[in-house]
């Protein structure tokens, strides 16, 4: 069942869904998620993952039924132009865990923190409960996306019975995990944030603002972390291909 607004306006690169939202539109429909109550499942899209999703076809359906396709990289922004659908903003998933922690000290949504190396995601949360006193940190937990943890980390989850729970297995692992556990997990809103552990912890430098305003901050990760070539090599693949395809409503 695909839960989402029929309200949200979306575009198709290379067959797979970003929609067309701006960041305070994105917030509206997070806090309307956990007033429902019910699990949604919002997915933050870049071109690694529409490349991924090329040959990946569960991947490609899990964010095609997404409650919301998030749109993340400056590749995105660049697709949805080249297509002459253009998306309002980038909607990066770094930014949102901040956004949501600031909300979370606002209004008591209660956030859960389950990925990344061992010790990061309690660091990512301290550091957010710092930056804004009263976010609700309702757990962290390293974990990981194998099968003989699933159903401890969704009985550890349920316990604290969190509204949105964060996810940084890495894609596309931690998008199919949370598909997998949506309707047990009973979590309002559940989101895949990649290395954003990392960056908020302090483990990985961040971009300087500046930078990311103008799309750049690829540029800074392959400096500061040049082992991520290799993963980069899809970018030119994912321009050439946008640059044959059109947008499909």
């Amino acid at each position: 069942m695909i839960l989402r607004s029929p309200d949200l306006s979306s575009l198709y690169i290379l067959g797979v869904r970003v929609d067309r939202v701006t960041f305070g539109q994105t917030l509206a429909l997070i806090e309307a998620f956990i007033a429902q109550g019910t699990p949604h499942q919002i997915v933050t899209v870049n071109p690694e993952f529409v490349m991924l999703a090329q040959r990946n076809a569960e991947f490609r359906q899990v964010i095609n039924q997404s409650a919301l396709a998030l749109p993340d990289g400056i590749g995105v922004w660049w697709a949805s132009r080249r297509l002459r659908c253009p998306i309002p903003e980038r909607v990066p998933g770094v930014d949102l865990v901040v956004r949501l922690a600031q909300l979370s000290a606002a209004k008591g949504y209660r956030m859960y923190f389950l990925g990344a190396m061992p010790g990061v995601a309690a660091r990512a949360a301290s550091v957010l409960q710092t930056r804004f006193p009263g976010a609700v940190v309702a757990g962290h937990y390293a974990g990981s996306p194998r099968a003989e943890e699933n159903a401890s980390i969704v009985e550890r989850i349920r316990a604290q019975r969190p509204d949105i729970l964060f996810v940084a297995f890495g894609a596309p692992a931690q998008d199919l995990w949370i598909a997998r556990n949506l309707q047990t997990l009973q979590v309002p809103v559940c989101i895949g944030v990649g290395g954003s552990f990392d960056y908020i912890a302090g483990v990985r430098p961040l971009a300087p603002q500046w930078l990311r305003k103008i799309g750049l901050e690829w540029l800074y990760r392959l400096i500061t972390q040049p082992w991520r070539w290799r993963r980069m090599l899809v970018l030119p693949l994912f321009a050439w291909r946008v640059l044959w395809s059109r947008a499909v409503d």
